[in-house]
């Protein structure tokens, strides 16, 4: 059969984001004699299957794009070499899982086989429990595996990854739908249907149980990850649970054996979150032990809370964590499976919440009503017809002596404001992300009872995990387990190197669902040239997150904002990827067209979207390409005002109520007498820093680094060459080395080296781009700024 080599990439899109599936340039598929969501075998490190689809026609053809736990389990990194080639795939028979102490818990073999349905597998492989709905097989009913997953696991059931330990028989598979399916150790499709319906204590084999560091370990992943406590619902798919019930009922209505709920975590086990948890323990010890007081003094025995914070920050396994420690009861509401039932059954679902809630309350135990997920059952906009009804019966149930209302929300902006009524939730409590410090401690209770080699360095690692929560830590450490498992020893031990590269391949889930700015390991040291260029943006970008404290100590507040201008092909964006690697920083990546829509409001609510997603994944970059396509000048714009709306609302993200932590935005434009002056004072974009173009010895390191996978034959001369190419920008000079490598593949295929006859007919071919008009004009706008 045919192969190809083709060189791996990242697939930055999140609809291709940890669903198996492999991108490739339409005539590669053709080459290969495959269709689209044809099987095809992907060997780097280690060999992997995954589904092939057709990618972008205008795209290079010598790409091919990897979602992130395809490339994880084929062993390389973005910019490897990996051979494509078909492959045969066999139905099923049985597939055995190994998961996390949560998934296996909470997830049922039935419902992990009708997320797998139509997936390719090989055994060693991780697989994520996104149903195949980009081209789901003939009958899959992905809705249904979406809404129990979200059941079963919560809000991040998204970035749940689960080990594929054996199939049968060997070699690639794909599930179907008479596929026996199972965990390692465990139930099975082929078990009773007693056995398939749920098992909630958090047993993974019979007899077996998880211990108390383990519980420890994952104290903060909230719903997202081996939360402590993670029962299943009272009925009807699992939105109640009431902590410390002697039995549970299994998701869609099946009945379990009785089953022992693993306890709570002690209020010391929540690492970064303790003093929010100590708070809350204050609130509701007023509420249920002395309301006599709070009225003499003139306030209310009632008490709702919002709790927010990024998702998986440990919201809900806090909120559990502090009912237990004030001996309170606690029924749980999850709003995303709530909300995913038509009208009628929601009504159904959320009042029997509140009457389990209730008559524990009513029996004289102190109730804490727990809704998960709340902006899902109330979202701010167009909220439907049940949002009424859910906020009425909140109102009611709030007033109950022994009741005490806790909604959660990652998304507090979308969230319906009636919620926040004085009646009904008046008070706010915020988990912010963790930092560097509380990171470290998380991954040492992660880790503890994991063999580790003495090398392991956790201060490193959680030095390179900025905007990490714990379940994206959890997923780290899965998968370097799957690293050290793989390299077969006797007595396997987590490496550091296990963790670096687990930490490549987990996408945070703060950044899950955005673009980002792949740096590929690039940094300020391998830019030539340009020292005062980088100097200004490590003393802009670098130094207010590397060194608060010496701002602090100085009394001054550190830049919010970078412009960075030049002409076109000059490498803004190359310097942007170089200072993300350099200071190990999240990078939201936005073209300044990107976010204007014609809709009224729809503009600006993307811009405070961005900021927010932004602030869950600090310390951060925003960098805003072209944005004098995003903030021109006001008051000339003939697009209804959407333009200058949007100004508004970066100015008010930049310097407004809320202020910017650990988050710095850069601009880059080619226009700059274009941006709205506004922008640029003092306190937002008030560092401009002008890239020049390219002089002799510039032009020359680019050469070299544009050449460094390129042999040169011994009559190249770059330095010459770039002497001789006045008026040529960064770019043009990348052109001409690929112009001269396709100039000596039209004489012969087989060529093995540039000479430099190719590199002179490549710059004859390349003219250069730089307009001199342009660059006088901006080295003009340069000075004048300098001079001011």
């Amino acid at each position: 059969m045919p192969v190809i080599t083709l060189v791996a990439r990242l697939a930055t899109s999140a609809v291709d984001a940890r669903r198996g599936v492999v991108r490739l340039h339409p005539e590669v598929l053709d080459a290969l004699h495959l269709r689209s969501w044809d099987a095809v075998t992907l060997t780097g490190s280690r060999a992997t299957t995954a589904l092939a689809v057709a990618g972008d026609a205008a795209a290079s053809p010598g790409q091919a794009l990897l979602d992130d736990v395809t490339l994880s389990n084929v062993g390389l990194k973005d910019g490897a070499e990996v051979v494509v080639g078909p492959v045969a795939v066999q139905s099923a028979r049985r597939v055995v899982l190994a998961g996390s102490q949560l998934v296996r818990a909470t997830v049922t073999p039935a419902t992990a086989r009708l997320a797998l349905l139509g997936k390719v597998l090989t055994a060693g492989d991780a697989v994520s429990l996104l149903p195949q709905d980009i081209a789901p097989p003939p009958g899959a009913d992905v809705p249904r595996a979406r809404r129990a997953l979200s059941a079963a696991i919560g809000g991040a059931w998204t970035s749940e990854l689960v080990t594929v330990a054996r199939v049968e028989p060997a070699g690639p598979v794909a599930v179907q739908p008479t596929t026996i399916v199972g965990w390692l150790d465990g139930p099975t499709t082929a078990d009773s249907p007693t056995a398939q319906g749920g098992r909630t204590s958090g047993v993974g084999a019979p007899g077996g149980g998880p211990d108390a560091q383990g519980r420890a370990a994952v104290s903060g992943a909230g719903s997202a990850q081996g939360q402590g406590s993670f029962g299943v619902g009272a009925s009807a798919g699992a939105a109640v649970r009431s902590t410390g019930a002697a039995s549970a009922q299994a998701s869609w209505g099946s009945s379990a054996p009785e089953a022992v709920e693993e306890p709570p975590l002690p209020l010391d086990a929540l690492v970064g979150n303790t003093a929010a948890a100590r708070r809350l323990v204050e609130w509701l010890e007023l509420t249920f032990s002395r309301p006599e007081l709070l009225v003499r003094l003139g306030g209310s025995p009632r008490l709702g809370v919002l709790v927010t914070g990024p998702e998986g920050v440990g919201k809900a396994t806090l909120v559990r964590s502090v009912a237990a420690a004030v001996e309170a009861r606690c029924v749980e509401l999850a709003g995303p499976a709530a909300a995913a039932l038509e009208p009628a059954s929601a009504a159904a679902r959320v009042q029997e919440s509140l009457a389990a809630a209730r008559d524990q309350a009513a029996a004289g135990r102190p109730t804490v009503l727990l809704v998960t997920d709340v902006d899902a059952l109330l979202p701010a906009a167009t909220p439907p017809p049940l949002a009424t009804l859910v906020l009425d019966s909140l109102k009611e149930a709030v007033g109950t002596p022994n009741l005490a209302l806790v909604a959660t929300t990652a998304e507090p902006e979308n969230v319906d404001p009636r919620l926040r009524a004085p009646e009904l939730v008046d008070r706010e409590l915020g988990l912010g992300l963790p930092d560097q410090a509380v990171r470290a401690d998380l991954l040492r209770r992660l880790l503890a009872e994991v063999p580790l080699a003495e090398e392991v360095d956790l201060t490193e690692i959680a030095a390179r995990t900025p905007g990490f929560v714990v379940a994206d830590l959890a997923a780290v450490r899965r998968e370097a387990a799957v690293n050290a498992a793989l390299r077969k020893h006797e007595d396997p031990k987590i490496e550091n190197g296990d963790l670096l590269d687990a930490v490549g391949s987990v996408r945070p889930i703060s950044m899950s669902s955005t673009g980002t700015l792949q740096t590929g390991g690039l940094t300020l040291d391998q830019v030539g040239d340009m020292t005062e260029v980088k100097q200004a943006l490590t003393e802009a970008v670098l130094w207010p997150l590397r060194y608060p404290d010496s701002f602090a100590r100085l009394g001054v507040q550190a830049p919010r904002g970078v412009l960075l201008y030049g002409p076109p092909g000059g490498g803004k964006t190359f310097l942007l990827r170089a200072l993300a690697g350099s200071g190990q920083l999240n990078v939201f990546s936005v073209k300044g067209a990107e976010l204007l829509d014609k809709y009224v409001g729809e503009s600006e609510r993307a811009v405070r979207e961005l900021f927010r997603k932004a602030a869950d994944a600090a310390p951060a970059l925003i960098f805003l390409d072209e944005v004098d396509a995003l903030a021109p000048r006001r008051g000339g714009s003939t697009d209804s005002g959407v333009a200058d709306r949007v100004v508004a609302a970066l100015l008010t993200e930049l310097d407004g109520a809320t202020p910017l932590r650990d988050v710095v935005v850069v601009g880059a434009t080619n226009r700059p007498e274009l941006v709205d002056p506004a922008l640029l004072r003092p306190g937002r974009l008030e560092r401009l820093v002008f890239v020049p173009p390219p002089d002799a010895a510039a032009r020359a390191d680019i050469l070299r680094a544009s050449s460094r996978n390129t042999p040169l034959a011994s009559d190249v001369d770059l330095d010459a060459l770039a002497g001789e190419l006045d008026g040529y920008s960064a770019a043009d000079c990348a052109a001409i080395l690929r112009e001269a490598a396709l100039t000596a593949m039209r004489e012969s295929l087989d060529a093995a080296e540039v000479t430099a006859a190719h590199l002179e007919k490549a710059r004859r071919t390349v003219p250069p781009s730089l307009d001199p008009v342009q660059v006088a004009e901006l080295e003009a706008y340069a000075a004048r700024r300098s001079s001011d």
